[in-house]
């Protein structure tokens, strides 16, 4: 038992450190991306050598370094992604409208140079572990980017939780991509593959000797954390939870001024127009603090409309709701003043009730 334990509890230490260790530096000033980037890419340069190493190693040490030294791979791509080096040639949100494969294609082309990076990720760590007995670097990269792109695709195709507030400021745009909805289609055959997939590796690491039950642990755990990943998608407790910490870079002060935050709020009912622009006005001229962005959805008078507020001018569009859409409000900015916020939107559904 003990030797299943003790892998287990190092990749979970792992992943969630590693994770949160990314989401904080990302949440600093931009001006520190760069170091964060070098960071990033000695250690993965360093990563790619521990790949070579341990890929003839089939102890129990070997299994460890293999494991540890894919994460830090994949750690690179995830710093190149969200601190914008490394994103795609759309930069901008997705086109008001655009449904079906015009939406994908826009969707993708916000994302297409950080793919590529997966891809190439991908076989570098498979050309360094070719043909050698230790193969769980090359495993644990593979699962970490099947993970993810089932992530991905569910949150294009609708989710309850889409996690759009660990999205840093520069990134919001990549949430007109996501789409709200109880769930879609797709999303119980990827918990269903998880699912068996954690039980057969389970299975073989209960079988297998000390050194190969240790790869085979950590590859099952690392499965187990993309289910809990896809729980909370439609969980009713949002996956920001799990990040408080790390987020804290986002809250704090730096050189004199608050660093970016983050306000969402649901809008349960529908929103008086009169009082929403009167609102929208007030954001404009910084009496809730000083809002970056502030982008949402909402039912307004006779329909849905989406509403935007970026370099201080509120615009208002009517739009035809997406299925099981949800009202959502997301604000981005420095001092924002929550409470005043929350009240002053919810003084809107209460004028419209």
């Amino acid at each position: 038992m003990v030797a299943h334990l003790y892998p287990a509890l190092f990749a979970v230490a792992l992943w969630w450190a590693a994770t949160g260790l990314i989401l904080y530096l990302d949440g600093l000033r931009r001006e520190t991306f760069g170091w964060t980037f070098g960071g990033a890419t000695v250690l993965m340069v360093a990563a790619l050598f521990g790949l070579h190493t341990s890929a003839q190693d089939t102890g129990i040490t070997g299994a460890y370094c293999a494991f540890t030294s894919a994460i830090f791979v994949w750690g690179w791509i995830e710093v190149s992604f969200l601190t914008g080096f490394i994103t795609g040639p759309r930069r901008e949100r997705c086109p008001d409208g655009a449904r079906g494969w015009p939406r994908f294609r826009a969707a993708v082309a916000a994302i297409l140079w950080h793919e590529l990076a997966i891809l190439a990720g991908a076989v570098a760590v498979l050309s360094i572990t070719a043909g050698a007995p230790n193969r769980i670097g090359a495993w644990t990269f593979l699962l970490l980017a099947v993970m993810r792109l089932s992530a991905k695709l569910n949150i294009f195709l609708g989710v309850r939780n889409l996690g759009e507030s660990l999205l840093p400021a520069h990134l919001r745009y990549l949430e007109s991509y996501f789409r709200r909805r109880p769930m879609n289609a797709l999303f119980p055959f990827s918990v269903v593959g998880a699912v068996v997939l954690f039980a057969w590796l389970v299975a073989q690491a209960i079988d297998a000797e000390v050194a190969a039950a240790a790869g085979y642990t950590l590859l099952a755990a690392l499965v187990a954390l993309a289910i809990l990943e896809h729980a909370f998608m439609v969980a009713p407790i949002p996956p920001e939870a799990m990040w408080r910490w790390s987020l804290a870079s986002r809250d704090g002060a730096d050189d004199g001024t608050s660093s970016v935050s983050t306000w969402k709020s649901g809008m349960l009912a529908d929103c008086d127009p009169e009082v929403l622009e009167q609102v929208l006005g007030d954001v404009a001229r910084g009496d809730y603090g000083q809002v970056l962005s502030l982008r949402g959805v909402l039912r307004s008078g006779s329909g849905w409309v989406r509403l935007d507020l970026t370099e201080g001018k509120p615009v208002l569009r009517p739009i035809v709701p997406r299925g099981m859409e949800r009202p959502v409000i997301v604000a981005i900015g420095r001092t924002l003043d929550h409470s005043r916020l929350q009240a002053a939107f919810a003084a809107c559904a209460l004028r419209a009730a």
